[in-house]
């Protein structure tokens, strides 16, 4: 059977195109054989030596002592924030005008707890001549004392960590609404 010179022609450039697709398919095959190489090699350790189990068990014994680590650090934070519990982290501080004659609320309640509403409520009643400290152990955030309201008002504030500056509430000005709340 023979074919005519067209037909062979055309089977070359047929051929000649198949080759040529067949190149570039083979290069590009080549350049993500070469890619997949290098990620095995990095998976592996960069070694080459190592097989692709021995490198998981590798991964695996890494993930076993960060386990433990998180584990050692989880502790560590725990036993962190039980002393934390018990330090001075409340604070908050009322000033007051304490007598009718003064003014500039010089008078002022301070309470120190802890989380739990532990620890201490100062008070400075200042007058004319004179000033006046008292300080009140808190337990549960009360006392075994008589709390005034400005001191009552500094321990609230603290526990409830709204504000840790001074709070604008007084004496005076309660007086003088309780005045003429009666009236």
């Amino acid at each position: 059977m023979a074919f005519s010179d067209q037909l062979l022609s055309l089977l070359v450039l047929v051929g000649l195109v198949a080759v040529l697709a067949l190149s570039v398919a083979l290069a590009v095959l080549g350049l993500r054989l070469r890619a997949l190489r290098r990620a095995y090699a990095a998976a592996v350790g960069g070694t080459g030596a190592d097989d692709l189990f021995s490198a998981l068990q590798r991964h695996l014994d890494e993930v076993a002592h960060l386990r433990s680590d998180v584990g050692r650090v989880h502790r560590n934070t725990e036993h962190l924030r039980g002393l934390l519990s018990r330090t001075v982290s409340r604070v908050a501080v009322v000033r007051y005008d304490a007598f009718d004659d003064m003014g500039g609320a010089l008078s002022f309640s301070a309470a120190f707890l802890d989380e739990h509403g532990d620890g201490v409520v100062v008070s400075s009643i200042n007058g004319r001549t004179e000033a006046r400290t008292y300080a009140k152990q808190v337990i549960g955030a009360d006392s075994e004392h008589h709390l005034s309201p400005e001191e009552r008002a500094a321990i609230d504030t603290a526990l409830s960590g709204t504000q840790g500056g001074a709070v604008g509430s007084g004496r005076r000005r309660r007086r003088a609404g309780l005045t003429r709340g009666a009236g």
